[in-house]
């Protein structure tokens, strides 16, 4: 639920601008307080007077509220809200906030806001999958944003269900698992300590996305992880006021500046960094998804077809989960992914104790819609107390499940 929570409403110039009308209904049900920041063109699908009726407050949309100077601060309503809700949002407000393009009054309350932000776009699949919107997309969650967007529904691209914008029941309900998940403690034992500030002062590494092993100059053996999981967790620890630092694969996300971030490229670059780094550390999170092999030999130059079959040689790379529990301290934390295909309790915790985890979150590439390249994941976390399992939760939401576990530990 939503009780005493003050929401700030972003509203665009989208068709789909009818829909909030249902999104305040819903909001106001689950007891939140909403006020309506609205674009020139979002003006266009919906009045002020029908969004002003339905939150009983007036909607602000210019900068000036009259001609006698009187104006609206929006860093009195950043200042104010527990979280910003853009919904529409078009693809040109998208490119605005990634750009800070501040020729309106809802992009000038996005650039003051303290709170969490939460994006729900609109706009047609072909908008939605140009490269232009896809980078502006991955810059805003690199900022810390949170997209809601439906999981199903749109064609045989990849980008299934994206584009339209996602219904106000579950817009409210990502809303309402958000606010529970940082502030409600859900551990495996004990009552722990998760809430804003938690992390206050405790120094966290994360390894995120794929490695890739080169072949040659142009080719490499990798995986299909966007990293997406491994940034989610970062930017939960650094809202909960962690000192993170992040080991990042080759991926195409952005973080926000204040995390130290590590680009590496293979997994002998990764395992470096990491075991450079986590002496000085009070916890590391293993997310990245690392390549168990790479070739024992890589081609200076482009290697040419020549006719017939080749054969590529192989070698295991480090294991960098085991060496890190192999130097863990007394008091370091180490948590560790596990992604299974089959038998997934019973090889993950197998890991658990072979790698000497503290925690090892599970997912299955039988949950669809979840795990690579997808912004859903559904996991279960086990330890040596139990198993917990989850719903199927956006990233973001997941990450703060993963880091009420690990508060529960370092604050006991």
């Amino acid at each position: 639920m939503l009780e005493g929570k003050k929401i700030v409403l972003g509203i665009t110039g989208s068709i789909a601008a009818y829909k909030a009308c249902l999104l305040i209904r819903l909001l106001i049900k689950s007891g939140a307080e909403v006020q309506v920041v609205i674009t020139p063109a979002g003006k266009e699908f919906i009045t002020p007077i029908t969004l002003s009726a339905l939150t009983h407050k007036p909607v602000v949309s210019e900068f000036f509220s009259q001609r006698d100077g009187t104006w609206h601060s929006h860093v009195d309503l950043g200042l104010w809200a527990d979280a910003m809700l853009i919904a529409p949002c078009t693809a040109s407000t998208l490119g605005k906030m990634a750009h800070g393009v501040a020729d309106n009054m809802l992009i000038t309350t996005y650039l003051s806001m303290k709170a969490p932000v939460f994006i729900a776009p609109a706009m047609d699949l072909d908008m939605y999958a140009h490269p232009s919107t896809q980078r502006n997309i991955e810059t805003l969650t690199g900022y810390g944003c949170h997209f809601i967007e439906p999981s199903s529904g749109f064609l045989a691209s990849g980008l299934e269900g994206k584009g339209r914008m996602e219904e106000p029941e579950r817009i409210v309900s990502v809303l309402e698992d958000f606010f529970l998940s940082p502030t409600t403690p859900t551990p495996l034992e004990g009552d722990g300590c998760a809430e804003k500030g938690d992390l206050s002062g405790k120094r966290i590494m994360i390894t995120a996305g794929p490695t890739h092993e080169k072949i040659d100059p142009v080719r490499f053996i990798g995986n299909y992880s966007s990293g997406k999981m491994g940034f989610a967790l970062a930017e939960e620890c650094m809202r909960r006021g962690a000192e993170v630092t992040l080991i990042a694969g080759p991926v195409a996300l952005s973080c926000s500046p204040s995390i130290h971030r590590i680009d590496v490229e293979s997994c002998m670059e990764m395992y470096d960094a990491a075991m450079k780094a986590f002496p000085h550390q009070d916890a590391a999170i293993l997310c990245a998804a690392v390549a168990d092999f790479r070739p024992t030999e890589q081609s200076a130059t482009k290697i040419k077809r020549e006719g017939g079959d080749m054969v590529l040689h192989l070698q295991a790379n480090p294991d960098i989960a085991a060496s890190l529990g192999q130097n863990k301290s007394d008091g370091q934390v180490l948590v560790g992914f596990a992604l299974e295909t089959n038998d997934e309790f019973s090889n993950a915790q197998k890991k658990l104790e072979k790698k000497n985890l503290d925690f090892i979150v599970l997912n299955s590439l039988r949950n669809a819609g979840t795990c690579f390249q997808s912004d859903d994941n559904q996991i279960s976390i086990i330890s040596r107390h139990g198993k917990k399992d989850f719903d199927k939760k956006s990233k973001s939401a997941v990450a703060a499940d993963i880091i009420n576990e690990l508060s529960n530990i370092l604050c006991s």
